[in-house]
Parts: C-alpha cells; structure tokens; sequence
C-alpha cells in the first residue's frame, strides 16, 4: 500500500508539472540585457521581447543590467531561477571571450547558460578617417607596414579588439590597438580625426558612412551587407580568416526545463520571420537568424575555440 501511494503521490506531482507547464506563462516573462538601454543588444531584446509577449500572452520585461562589458548582466541572467520567467540577451564578449580573457569569471558559460537560440548578427565593418590615403584592406596594410597606425576599438576583448588583432597577427602590420569603454565614443574620434582607423559594429557607422565622414573599406562577414554592396569582405580583400559578425542570441539559466527552451525557441524564431522585425532590423543593420538550441551551443564553443586561439596568440590581459 505504501509502495502504491508513494506511486500516486509521483504521478499527482508529474501531472501538476505538466499542467503547468502547458499553462506557461502565467505572469509576466523577464528578458535581462547586459547593456545600457539604446544599444543594438537592447534594440534586438525589444523587438524580440515585444513579438514573444505578443504570442505568448504575457508581457515580456526588459530588464537593462548593464556594467563590466555584459558580465553583470550575464551573471544575473545565469543565477536567476530556471523556471522560464527570467532569460537574457547573449553577446559574444561574456558568452565567448570572457572564459579566455578572466581569470575569476563569476559564472561559467557553458555549464550556468542555457542556450536557447542565435537570434540576430550585424556586420563588423573596418572604417577609415577620408584623410587615411588608402582604399583597400590592401593598401591600408601596405601603409601600416611602413609607419604604426592607430585602430580603434570598443573595449579590450570585444569582438572588434579581436578583429584588430586578428588583422595584425595575419599580416604582421603595424595597427597600434586603442581600445574604449564603448563603440560610439571611439567612433566619434575616428570621425574627428583623432585615429585613422575602426574596427566597428555596422549600426554605429553606417551614418558617418552614408554621409562620406568614414571610408569603408571591408567588411568581416562571409557576404557583404545589403547596406553597403559596394565595400568587400575580407575574404574578398585577401584575409578570409580575418572574419566575425557581431550577434545577439537569447539563452535561459542552466536548468530551465527543456519544454520550455523548445517553447522560447519555436515563438522567437517566428518572431524572427515577421515582416515588421525583418525590417526594423534591417533598417539598424541587422539580420535574423535562427535555429535550435543545439546549432547555437555548437556555434558557442565554436566562436569560444576560436576567439581563445586569439587572445593567447595575442597575449591579451584583462583591465
């Protein structure tokens, strides 16, 4: 009898738990953006977060906990309860750089994050100041072998540093690195003629670019931007290793049940096919992308593998 009613009480437990499970959400959904409020990751959360609490039912908060270059909002995300009501926007800097680059990380990305899915990615795009005599990838690596140039980018381990070093270690030039607390300062330097040159996200230059105040001359995608056709690849220009996109993805605290990361990740990709998000990410630079849970784990320890070999090779040592 005992064994029997230990057996009941197990099901009456299973049952609720898939009761409530179907019954998800049942409050509001808390999306965590590691950065300030106006930036591309939070631009993304709130296109996705705005079409996943429309299909919901339940709205969906964007909760900005910016600070240490995405790390303190990565933490939070990666110690809030798994219970489906608390996921956050993942970047590459805390989900893929970090690991190499800190020594006391507070959280482990592959082990506390869930992968959920890739959500977006935006071009990275290497831009010059009009009075750089170089049009090419080509001459301009010509120029840093005869005399040191300056190349900007926003903060040290940031995927756009480690496109600096990456040019530097594949053509042995002489790019001095200056590394930010953030793109759009570096930008506006770069615009005044402070440094000749930028390695930047697409979205923070395309402006200075469309109003001929920066030359670009490639970009570190596989394809070129549909926003600017007319600058090459790098791969175009002679150095396809030099390559990387900047990406938001969306991932859950480890231990979020697998029900519900599917559920997230079925609505967040039909979010990503509506017409209305196509075209605002577009108009800031930016593709949808997709995918399960795993092709996103598997692109995580791929971009980790890779961006590690870097900072080795680079020697690169946190602030």
């Amino acid at each position: 009898m005992k064994i029997l009613a230990a057996a009941a009480a197990l099901l009456a437990v299973s049952s609720t738990g898939v009761a409530d499970a179907q019954a998800y959400p049942t409050k509001p959904i808390r999306l965590i953006v590691p950065y300030p409020a106006g930036g591309g990751t939070d631009l993304a959360a709130r296109f996705i977060g705005q079409k996943l609490g429309d299909s919901l039912g339940r709205p969906v908060l964007v909760d900005n906990r910016a600070g240490a270059n995405g790390l303190i909002g990565t933490d939070a995300i990666a110690k809030a309860p798994p219970d489906g009501y608390s996921i956050g926007m993942a970047t590459p800097g805390p989900l893929t750089v970090a690991k190499s680059l800190y020594a006391n990380l507070t959280y482990d990305p592959e082990k506390d994050l869930a992968p959920i899915i890739l959500a977006n990615a935006s071009p990275n795009v290497l831009v010059l100041h009009p009075s750089v005599p170089a049009r090419s990838v080509k001459e301009l690596v010509a120029l840093a072998q005869k005399r040191p140039l300056h190349v900007g980018a926003s903060t040290i381990g940031s995927v756009q540093h480690l496109l600096a070093e990456m040019l530097n270690q594949a053509t042995h030039a002489k790019f001095e690195i200056i590394t930010y607390k953030g793109g759009a300062q570096v930008a506006t330097d770069v615009v005044g003629g402070q440094i000749e040159s930028l390695w930047s996200v697409l979205p923070v230059v395309l402006p200075f670019v469309q109003a001929g105040r920066l030359r670009a001359v490639a970009v570190a995608s596989e394809k070129r931007s549909i926003l600017i056709p007319n600058v090459p690849t790098m791969g175009e220009s002679g150095w396809p290793t030099v390559a990387a996109t900047a990406w938001n993805g969306v991932v859950a605290p480890a231990g979020t049940p697998r029900n519900l990361i599917m559920l997230l990740n079925k609505e967040i990709a039909r979010s990503l096919q509506a017409p209305d998000v196509k075209d605002r990410f577009s108009a800031a630079g930016m593709e949808g992308i997709g995918g399960t849970p795993e092709q996103f784990a598997a692109f995580l320890r791929a971009e980790t593998a890779k961006w590690a070999k870097v900072v080795k090779a680079a020697n690169i040592k946190s602030e």
